[in-house]
């Protein structure tokens, strides 16, 4: 996966200029702010920061990560905030220091977690916030048409993607896509507060810490 996105860097934004998509990203990016807060912001899975721009700018801190250096340099030239930190980082071993942090986000990361590491992935998300930090996920519904075609499946319920890159290399890339439902249960058990938002292309889950 981060040599899929590292070879995708320069091309990474082109999936926001679908036409029919553009409603759903205007009230996305209008909602996002609102659901972060102001407070100490930990992003996974930064790519390009294309959603960083949106809330950094009302945040006293922003920790954002990704594994491609590639696409951290185009983030870096998007958001160069004093307060955004953007470094290289693994999504499964995520920094935990006295100084948690008030929220979390990834956009388009959860789509791309093996269903069998999600427990796992969210663990230890939430072992880097405080009690009672809000965490806020977005990702792609899938539509027929829109999205890329599944190209295949394995035991554990997981789907894939053949993405093809402007070089004409392809690529084998995990794509899910949860239901509503799906993701009520896996935040059900960390989660006070549990909110589901789908919009006709995209999907959003917000919650706050037990």
């Amino acid at each position: 996966m981060p040599e899929y996105y590292a070879a995708r860097a320069k091309e990474y934004d082109a999936i926001y200029l679908k036409p029919e998509r553009q409603s759903d990203l205007r009230a996305m990016e209008a909602w996002l702010p609102t659901q972060i807060g102001s407070g100490s912001i930990l992003e996974i899975a930064c790519g390009t920061a294309y959603w960083t721009q949106f809330y950094a700018p009302h945040c006293k801190h922003v920790l954002a990560i990704d594994a491609a250096i590639e696409t951290l340099e185009i983030a870096r030239a998007r958001v160069p905030l004093t307060q955004v930190q953007f470094t290289v980082g693994d999504a499964y071993q995520l920094p935990s220091s006295p100084d948690c942090f008030d929220a979390a986000f990834a956009g388009f990361w959860w789509s791309h977690v093996p269903v069998d590491r999600q427990h796992e992935f969210l663990r230890g998300l939430h072992q880097s916030l405080k009690p009672g930090a809000q965490v806020v996920l977005i990702d792609n519904r899938y539509v027929e048409g829109s999205s890329t075609p599944i190209s295949d499946r394995d035991g554990d319920g997981n789907t894939y993607q053949t993405r093809l890159l402007k070089d004409g290399s392809a690529h084998r890339v995990l794509k899910n896509f949860p239901t509503a439902q799906q993701l009520r249960d896996v935040a059900a058990p960390y989660a006070s507060q549990i909110e589901v938002i789908e919009w006709p292309y995209f999907w959003a889950l917000s919650y706050r810490l037990a």
